[in-house]
């Protein structure tokens, strides 16, 4: 397909034409795409990537799909959307994976950037991955170890970086008596108003209404959820940041590092709200960054070059980007 417009296939829905536009529905196709494409861009769900420019080569979708299950190890296709086989787990009582309901985007990009809510990341239920090797063309499988997992990344966003194609997705689900993760704060408020036993269906609802309560649905504002990770810092940096700015939330993690939520600095530095045309911030989640029309991917980009810039003169802090810049 010639000359197609990407806002089609991207949650900010911002326009930018490609050249060639390729959907792939199986690894043969994947293969033949590469081999005539070896420089193409690679698509999920375009839920993490903004389109700044347009691109004068090749996309590549990824539309492999399935799903099959064995004593609760689920294995999905990589051009599955990730809330439908959420869904389908709670449908099954499959549980694991319940915290992580509508975040939006494709499960061939749940493990690239280890994505993570209310509580909990994929790698908890992660047992593995096949991937396609855009050198070789060989299938190769990627165990948890090998994959590097942190806050937000995997070793297919840093050592790997565009070398592997993930085809596939293995988690292992819980059959048995659920244990469910209601360690996040507005979760654990949403099952209070519930009758116990709690289900995990129960927690898989509750999610799904915080988040929308919270968070712009892209059919109807153009976003990528999180624009910007939450800072994490080494204990002497923390302990100067809360010595300046008295009362900062902050949450202790692995390692004597401290984690700060990046909603609150964007909010402090008094961008929540923001709207300058069709580019803003949202008004009830500050992380994020949204297209109200017809803003264009530099408006977006530029908007969010002045977020990091007014965060760092306000509290000496460097927000990194979370979404994929094209």
């Amino acid at each position: 397909t010639v000359c197609v417009n990407l806002a089609d296939h991207t949650t900010f829905g911002v326009t930018a034409l490609c050249d060639t536009f390729i959907e792939v529905s199986t690894t043969a196709e994947l293969r033949a795409a590469l081999n005539d494409y070896p420089t193409a861009r690679i698509l999920g769900g375009g839920s993490n990537v903004l389109v700044a420019n347009d691109i004068p080569g090749a996309v590549i979708k990824i539309c492999l799909m399935g799903i099959a299950e064995e004593d609760g190890l689920v294995t999905v296709g990589a051009g599955e959307t990730w809330h439908d086989v959420v869904s389908w787990a709670v449908d099954r009582d499959l549980g694991g994976l319940e915290n992580l309901a509508l975040i939006p985007g494709t499960v061939g990009a749940a493990p690239m950037q280890n994505i993570g809510a209310y509580g909990m990341e994929q790698e908890e239920c992660f047992v593995h991955l096949e991937a396609l090797d855009k050198t070789s063309g060989d299938i190769v499988k990627f165990t948890r170890s090998e994959c590097e997992f942190g806050y937000r990344t995997s070793i297919f966003k840093t050592s790997h970086r565009d070398k592997y194609v993930i085809t596939s997705v293995s988690y292992q689900l819980t059959t048995t008596a659920n244990r469910l993760n209601i360690s996040y704060k507005d979760v654990a408020i949403g099952l209070a108003q519930r009758q116990a036993p709690l289900t995990i269906r129960d927690v898989f609802e509750v999610v799904v209404a915080v988040r929308k309560a919270k968070l712009p649905d892209p059919a109807e504002i153009g976003n990528a959820g999180s624009f910007f990770k939450n800072p994490v810092l080494k204990s002497e940096a923390a302990s100067k940041l809360m010595a300046a700015h008295p009362g900062i939330p902050c949450y202790q993690q692995d390692g004597g590092e401290v984690k700060f939520p990046a909603a609150w600095l964007i909010d402090q530095a008094g961008w929540k709200g923001f709207r300058d045309g069709d580019v803003g911030v949202h008004a009830n989640q500050a992380l994020v960054l949204v297209n109200y029309a017809a803003a264009t991917g530099k408006q977006v980009l530029d908007l969010s070059v002045k977020v990091q810039t007014s965060v760092r003169e306000k509290f000496g802090v460097t927000l990194e980007r979370e979404v994929n810049v094209w």
